[in-house]
């Protein structure tokens, strides 16, 4: 099991560059091999989670060429140009590879398993599964269809419109590639918006797509066009250091070319209503997506509460935000956050736990926690469950801490992002 020993820093000052935006490194591949022709992308995430999607398409018979360092080239084949798979496709850990995939091969006319790791097998697919069932696909798995491994035979699928129970993109994407497929309207509604990367590449690529507020419809049969994309930066892996520029005196760090779509930007805004010192620069956009330079500065920070609509736009940042909400003044409230618990592990506690040890006062709620600050960390071993924002966020915590932190099984980070304690240890002084 692999552990990282992290002690306490004096300041955190430099630049750098985090791997693309990981959501979109998914899409780029499931869309470009999809459209009819070849297509490029650049700054791909190079963590494990994107490469098994990458894999997956392979499996399918798409030809996908390392044209470069974090550069593809997709072969694309149009809609009905995957091949059934020779094998069961491997997801590993990745949520997203196996419920935006579900999607895409419920319209395909032949037989597939995706599968993936103990921590995969464990996360809840009934959420895409049910619906994809509703358009017409076969889909069965472990408890009716709950749990991975999936097994699908796809075919001529119907449009549906579908009120999804919670706002998840992974949901909404799952049935917009299916309703590709589809004779007809597909229809998405989401109690709130989540993140619209999809809906925003598919606009892109030519596809028949409508967005209002929370409702989302595609028209089926659409041809999508070839593309070139430099994918911007991951803001969930510039937001732990957002937090370490904030949370370790005298810090100055500035962050190139992240991606701020406007549903991924909650961090931003919860770290300055905390009281965060953080500026955007050089504003650009490509491909539909905006990108900017972020400069933060170490800063005091109040606690706040966060819940309500600005929830989804937060959910992968709220574990490094519990660590900014140890180090600030009064109490912090996260609340309508219970999909924390079915991530990679059950989130809530994986953080209370973990911050308890470091000496803070934490409380678990059902749906979120409560924090109270300032608390002068003290270096403890820490057990992140085999999840990288766990491992990641603890880290950050560390670089504040009495003592030595030691965080355990930390093999995960490379999911998501291989260099992050490369890059830290750039930065530190």
């Amino acid at each position: 099991m692999e552990t990282i020993k992290i002690n306490r820093v004096k300041v955190l000052k430099g630049e750098i560059s985090p791997p693309g935006d990981k959501s979109i490194s998914h899409r780029a591949i499931i869309l470009g091999a999809i459209a009819s022709g070849k297509s490029r992308v650049s700054n791909f995430c190079p963590g494990d989670d994107a490469l098994r999607t990458v894999e997956a398409f392979r499996a399918l018979g798409i030809n996908i060429i390392e044209s470069g360092e974090k550069e593809f080239e997709i072969g694309g084949k149009g809609l009905y140009g995957l091949q059934e798979p020779a094998n069961i496709i491997d997801a590993g850990n990745s949520g997203t590879t196996t419920r935006l995939l579900a999607g895409l091969l419920a319209g395909q006319k032949f037989f597939s398993v995706i599968t993936g790791d103990a921590s995969l097998r464990s996360r809840p697919m009934k959420r895409v599964t049910e619906p994809l069932r509703m358009m017409g696909a076969q889909i069965d798995g472990r408890r009716g269809g709950d749990f991975a491994p999936l097994s699908i035979r796809g075919g001529e699928l119907k449009p549906i419109s579908y009120h999804t129970p919670v706002p998840s993109a992974q949901v909404k994407s799952a049935i917009l590639l299916a309703g590709l497929y589809s004779s007809g309207m597909t229809e998405v509604i989401e109690p709130i918006p989540s993140r619209d990367h999809t809906e925003r590449m598919l606009k892109t690529l030519g596809a028949r797509i409508e967005t209002n507020g929370a409702r989302v419809r595609i028209e089926g049969g659409a041809k999508l066009e070839p593309f070139s994309l430099s994918i911007p930066g991951d803001i969930s892996s510039a937001a732990f250091f957002m937090v370490g520029g904030t949370i370790v005196p005298k810090s100055e760090i500035i962050i190139r070319q992240v991606g701020i779509n406007p549903l991924r930007t909650g961090v931003i805004e919860v770290l300055q209503k905390m009281g965060a010192d953080l500026k955007i620069m050089e504003l650009k956009e490509e491909g539909g997506e905006k990108q900017a330079d972020i400069v933060v500065k170490s800063a005091e920070l109040k606690g706040i509460e966060i819940s309500g609509e600005i929830i989804p736009r937060v959910i992968d940042e709220l574990p490094i935000l519990a660590v900014a909400a140890s180090q600030a003044e009064g109490t912090t409230i996260i609340r309508d956050a219970k999909e924390l618990r079915v991530k990679e592990t059950d989130r809530i506690k994986a953080m209370v736990e973990g911050l308890r040890q470091m000496g803070v006062e934490a409380e678990e709620l059902e749906d979120g926690m409560v924090i109270t600050g300032p608390k002068k960390l003290q270096g403890a071993r820490i057990f992140s469950y085999g999840d990288h924002r766990i491992a990641m966020s603890f880290i950050i915590a560390g670089l504040v801490a009495s003592g030595e932190t030691i965080i355990e099984d930390t093999a995960s980070i490379a999911t998501s992002f291989p260099d992050f304690v490369k890059l830290l240890a750039s930065l530190a002084s």
